[in-house]
């Protein structure tokens, strides 16, 4: 038991998806990939494949960040010490976060005052020099602002002007792009488009307001996304748009002498477009080119940011980027000999699981394309060709893209499994030959209802977990050959002894249905020697669903569809939505519950693992029952539930099932318990910030040992280690470690969620080498692994 000694706490693994909405990816020059997965900004660094850390701050989704500088300015910002990145949130809030690379360390800088009254939808910026911006926001309330931030720098603060607010009128602008104009040095122009199907262009000045030039019309739909090129020729700049018109507009900005007025009489200014003024110079905007090839709404694009050709100049690739709906990216290139803009690369279009791209982002180096897709999951390409294009997928992080409900070691503790609200669940795993680096390598569960629960089966034999959703059913899952073999190459671990028994092979999905049907590995034998193999192809089915085995760790188009385990049994009997599991520690029994509000419905159904037959009814709670937990010598089966009660049963004797104590234990709904693996006490978690620590005693009795003094938020998970370490997870996210009377650690806010911990999970060590694992998951999409280590 951990007396005083000190314990420190690592940060092994973060799994999470993307927020499903536009404007929430950026790329920074830094190298970083900045993403909001739910009210965190998530960052993670495409080389290493993984997510590196959460910033906590928002108290709302996040819709979109930007770093400064981004990919574009990535050719100044060689000898920059410091990076800097904007967030916009769904209640109009926007945070300026400060990261040191040498020293790996994010601060919190600033919040922007006189933010939006609405979700920020859109946030750009152009850096007038290394200490200086100008940036643009828009927002659901109809007004876009535009700010000056003086960066910190040599020890100064951070200063942030509003220069200017405008008001759109009844339809709100999406999406925003800042350019330098050409020849004319700190003269801006700012493009905006949103509903009104027109772009929308602004004049201004570093110090005053922005005024409207002119507007471009020719889209028949939203326009999605807008971007400046760098001057192209001293004179000239390139602007792209996009719209769900599902066309690519591509406009051209002049440095022109005409008097304003009398280019307006004139032919030229109906055939080439409007002329605007800014400062002693006017401007002709005509449209250079439209791009048709997309076959559904194209979401974002971009151009190829600029490398560097000397210390005063830059070039501008002449290639834009752009993402859709119909599932591709494609790249952008005028011919040659023509200059007629073609498609020369597209990407994605093989994807079944990605339904749509919400966005695309090159790397600083233009060497690499990311997209965003619809699941949460991202998709990276890096062009591998010596002088010509060949771009290849690369391993990406991934994971839930709703709440993550509940979270399960493997029997063994080599993988750990996850369930939420994205209708999935997933298996992660760290994978040895790959420097012990976590990865998710399986999917075994896509299902039509949000999951609930899920418990994995402890006892000797093949790999099976229950699982629980939003229907009034529970699922068993089977381990399939195809899986063993993964977890084979992934562990370094040899399961022969398993695969031995095991004919499945993998699982189809249903096109239509819930159910997971087994494939078998007689039918791909056949079916690979051509003998015919009636229905295995059929309409009712996903098409391609092979089972895979992976010697690597995936990507999203493996995952999504090739690694589904098998269904064998469905648990008949709730009256309404699964909410809780949990298994015996012999594999032996499962209990389950379900959203109750009546003494009747609230009763804890107990099934026989293998026969999977019905053997018990405890009837105790009159509302859902939201925890069980078998004690470790498996005794006694403890529930918690939401009329404040916990209710103690015995699982022996001559009486197999029996109530033997229920009595009130919070003032609160009780959202969580754990048993002491080294006796009979437990903890139990609740809505009134209290944990309170109980003791069976010999008369089979429940008397309260102490209570934890009064923690900052509600307790709503619990997991407690043999080491004697009580994990407590809150609403707000934090995760402190506790004795039995006073608290070992808090972990740093940096490392913790930022929602609700819905639930903590200690491994299981085979080895006492002084350092555990302890799983979390969250209300913020997050799947997360700490090593604990007692120093």
């Amino acid at each position: 038991m951990v007396k005083n000694g000190s314990v420190d706490v690592e940060r092994v693994f973060i799994g999470g998806g993307c927020n499903r909405i536009v404007n929430n990816v950026s790329w920074g020059a830094c190298g970083l990939v900045s993403f909001g997965s739910q009210n965190a900004v998530s960052i993670f660094c495409p080389k290493a494949a993984k997510i590196l850390t959460t910033l906590p701050g928002h108290k709302a989704s996040v819709n979109c960040t930007h770093w400064l500088p981004s990919s574009k300015f990535a050719f100044q910002a060689t000898s920059w010490e410091k990076h800097y990145l904007l967030s916009g949130d769904a209640e109009g809030a926007i945070i300026l976060w400060e990261f040191s690379p040498a020293e790996d360390k994010w601060s919190n800088v600033s919040q922007l005052l006189q933010s939006h009254k609405k979700g920020v939808t859109c946030i750009t910026a152009f850096l007038t020099s290394q200490t200086e911006a100008i940036i643009a926001s828009t927002s659901s309330d109809c007004v876009v602002n535009i700010w000056k931030i003086v960066l910190p720098s040599s020890g100064s603060d951070c200063t942030i002007t509003c220069l200017d607010s405008l008001s759109t009128g009844l339809k709100p602008m999406v999406t925003l792009s800042l350019a330098e104009l050409p020849g004319n040095p700190a003269h801006f122009i700012l493009a905006m488009g949103g509903l009104d199907n027109k772009v929308h262009l602004y004049c201004g000045d570093s110090t005053g307001k922005f005024v409207r030039a002119c507007e471009l019309k020719g889209h028949t739909d939203w326009i999605r996304s807008l971007d400046f090129s760098l001057p192209i020729e001293t004179n000239n700049l390139l602007l792209v748009s996009s719209s769900q018109d599902k066309g690519i507009r591509i406009w051209k900005l002049s440095l022109c002498d005409l008097d304003k007025k009398k280019a307006e009489n004139s032919l030229a200014y109906y055939i080439k477009g409007p002329v605007f003024v800014s400062g002693s110079f006017s401007y002709q905007v005509s449209l250079e080119s439209l791009l048709i090839g997309h076959e559904d709404w194209v979401y974002s694009v971009e151009w190829q940011p600029p490398s560097s050709s000397s210390s005063s100049s830059c070039y501008q690739p002449q290639s834009i980027l752009s993402a859709s709906m119909d599932k591709t990216m494609m790249i952008w290139q005028p011919e040659r000999t023509t200059g007629i803009w073609v498609n020369v690369v597209t990407v994605g279009e093989l994807s079944h699981s990605a339904l749509g791209f919400y966005g695309g982002h090159w790397s600083p180096n233009g060497d690499s394309i990311l997209a965003h897709g619809y699941g949460g999951s991202f998709h990276l390409w890096k062009n591998v060709g010596d002088g010509f294009d060949n771009w290849k997928p690369q391993k990406v992080p991934s994971g839930h893209f709703a709440a993550v409900m509940d979270i399960a070691w493997g029997r063994g503790g080599e993988y750990l499994m996850s369930v939420s609200h994205d209708q999935t669940t997933r298996i992660f795993a760290s994978w040895k030959n790959e420097g012990d680096t976590w990865h998710e390598i399986a999917r075994p569960q896509v299902h039509g209802h949000d999951m609930n629960c899920l418990t994995v089966i402890k006892g000797k034999g093949n790999y099976k977990f229950v699982s629980g959703a939003d229907e009034k059913v529970a699922r068993v899952f089977e381990a399939p050959l195809s899986f063993l073999k993964t977890l084979n190459h992934a562990t370094l671990n040899d399961f022969e002894d398993l695969q031995a028994d095991v004919q499945v092979l993998g699982a189809n999905m249903s096109a239509l249905g819930l159910s997971q049907k087994p494939i078998y590995a007689q039918a791909m034998s056949e079916r690979r020697d051509g003998i015919s193999n009636e229905g295995f192809e059929t309409m009712e089915t996903i098409p391609d669903a092979i089972p895979s085995v992976l010697t690597e760790s995936p990507i999203e188009e493996q995952l999504a569809w090739h690694t589904l385990w098998p269904e064998s049994h469905k648990l008949y009997g709730h009256g309404n939505e699964i909410f809780s599991l949990c298994c015996d520690h012999q594999g032996k029994l499962v209990a389950s519950s379900c959203k109750a509000q009546s003494a009747s419905v609230a009763e804890i159904w107990l099934w026989e693992v293998g026969s999977w037959k019905a053997v018990g009814r405890l009837q105790s709670h009159t509302l859902t029952v939201t925890r069980m937990e078998f004690s470790h010598d498996d005794k006694y089966l403890l529930a918690v539930s939401r009329d404040r009660h916990l209710s103690l049963f015995s699982t022996g004797g001559e009486i197999k099932y029996k109530l033997v104590t229920r009595q009130e234990a919070h003032k609160r709904i009780v959202w969580a318990c754990s048993w002491n693996p080294s006796g009979h006490q437990f903890a139990t978690g609740s809505r009134d910030k209290t944990v309170k620590i109980w003791a069976v005693t010999s008369s089979s009795s429940v008397e309260l040992l102490t209570t934890l003094p009064t923690f900052k938020s509600s307790v709503t998970a619990l997991s407690w280690n043999r080491d004697g370490i009580l994990a407590v997870g809150m609403e707000s996210g934090l995760i402190e470690l506790w004795n039995q009377t006073s608290v070992v650690v808090q972990l740093d806010p940096f490392m913790c969620h930022v929602s609700s911990v819905s639930r903590l999970a200690w491994r299981e060590s085979k080895d006492d080498c002084g350092s555990m694992e302890l799983a979390s998951s969250g209300a913020d999409h997050c799947v997360r692994v700490f090593k604990v280590t007692l120093v």
